[in-house]
């Protein structure tokens, strides 16, 4: 299986290319500039402390979720243990150290001591491990690293969907603002023209408190948006660790943008995109590697040692003597049974829980899928004239209250019907945005907005 690199590009759609360019693309040069901190896998981390104090803050939707991803690497990279992966797979290719021993022997009768006839028998030994077993504990503590790189890809993912549903409530409450000021501008101006015709005789008292109830409802309405904003903007400024004073120009609108999805494609590519696919498919691998280690230690491994010995001047004949050593267990009674029997239940566990990942992501596919349809469809039914009705309904019954033409009873069924029709368009708008960003989720890649 190829190995994912996240330091070479984070392989999937749905991070942008100024994500890809902040994580991969960090100096070290630069990192000593601005005083932050390194790793070894991925580059450039911010400091812990690092919070933005800019007073107005410029971010388009790529450059939000940009930033957020470079104030928390330090703390994705610890939660997901990829240094730590990295460690055991330095461990893994690592050699047995050889062992060094020194014998002493001695008799001590007729006289004899050890310095003019004991023997010192210095020796080394090397354990030379057989049957792949190096080889094997590398293979899976690779497949091990992949696996936490994919680990973290798939936390960018998830974590990323949150900073754009953050970032477009924002959009949507300053849209709802918005709206909730002009209702509240038109009535204002009503009010006061009623004012005056009312101090002129010619329209009742319980027709201007009437409009004026009106009036103040629409103001209610716009503290609540306001306050609706200050909770959106609060929530996105805590996800980027920006001051609480730092106020937002957030440049990606919600817009309507029409998408042509084929249902088959997206699920193929998800299959092939998803990081947490790609994570189980790692530790799927991992556990075979296992496997094939837990039988390699069937075979016992093999300690080669030699030695050199020297005697005093009253030893044997042969008072210098070279020796050679060969041993091994044998392998009558352990021959790693429990351990095998371990390995191949991992493997199972492995097989299932893979399963079940890809069964998640093609049913996370096919509900995000048919969501983004429907709410399309809704989104083209207000466009295909029911916003502009609504808008000109107003306006011609306002122009006709103001001639004597229409009723007051007329002019507030056609301002609350105006904004609620505004109010369910500009909802529908940000249900179908949300819903492509939860497709792009459930893809993980970008499908083109």
């Amino acid at each position: 299986m190829k190995k994912a690199c996240v330091r070479s590009c984070l392989p999937y759609g749905l991070l942008p290319s100024l994500l890809v360019s902040a994580i991969c693309c960090l100096v070290d040069g630069q990192a000593a500039a601005s005083g932050v901190s390194t790793d070894p896998v991925f580059g450039v981390l911010p400091r812990s402390d690092e919070v933005v104090s800019d007073k107005t803050l410029r971010l388009s939707l790529d450059e939000a979720v940009e930033l957020f991803l470079r104030r928390n690497l330090d703390l994705l990279i610890a939660r997901f243990g990829i240094a730590m992966s990295k460690a055991q797979e330095v461990t893994a290719r690592l050699f047995p150290n050889p062992v060094v021993s020194i014998g002493m022997v001695s008799s001590p009768v007729d006289g004899r001591t050890l310095s003019n006839s004991g023997q010192l028998y210095p020796q080394i030994q090397q354990l030379f491990e057989l049957a792949g077993k190096r080889g094997y504990r590398i293979e899976g503590t690779e497949f091990g690293t992949q696996s936490a790189e994919a680990g973290f890809e798939d936390a960018v993912r998830q974590l990323g969907f949150a900073v754009k549903d953050a970032y477009y409530r924002v959009q949507l409450a300053r849209r709802r603002l918005t709206l909730a000021e002009e209702n509240k501008e038109r009535f204002s101006r009503i009010l006061e023209v009623n004012t005056i015709r009312f101090k002129k005789g010619f329209i009742a008292e319980i027709e201007l408190i009437r409009i004026r109830l009106q009036y103040i409802d629409f103001q209610s309405q716009v503290i609540q948006a306001l306050q609706e904003v200050e909770s959106a903007q609060s929530d996105l400024r805590q996800l980027l660790r920006v001051s609480p004073t730092t106020d937002f120009e957030l440049t990606s609108d919600l817009e309507f943008k029409q998408l042509n999805l084929d249902r088959a494609m997206l699920g193929a590519i998800a299959l092939e995109s998803r990081p947490d696919v790609r994570m189980k498919q790692f530790v799927l691998s991992q556990r075979e590697a296992d496997l094939k280690l837990a039988k390699a230690y069937r075979v016992p491994d093999v300690t080669v040692g030699a030695g050199y010995a020297v005697q005093g001047p009253r030893g044997p004949d042969n008072s210098n003597q070279i020796g050679i050593s060969l041993g091994f267990p044998l392998p009558l009674f352990n021959r790693n049974q429990g351990g095998i029997m371990q390995a191949e239940t991992a493997i199972q566990l492995a097989q299932a829980d893979l399963s079940k990942t890809l069964n998640l992501v093609e049913n996370q596919v096919d509900v995000a899928y048919r969501n983004v349809v429907h709410s399309r469809r809704l989104v083209e039914a207000y466009l295909s004239g029911v916003l502009d009705d609504a808008r000109a309904t107003l306006a011609i019954v306002e122009r006709a209250y103001e001639r004597g033409g229409a009723t007051l009873v007329d002019l507030l069924d056609a301002a609350r019907t105006s904004w609620m029709i505004q109010e369910n368009f500009i909802e529908a708008l940000f249900t179908y945005q949300r819903n492509i960003l939860q497709l792009e989720n459930a893809v993980g890649a970008n499908i083109g907005i």
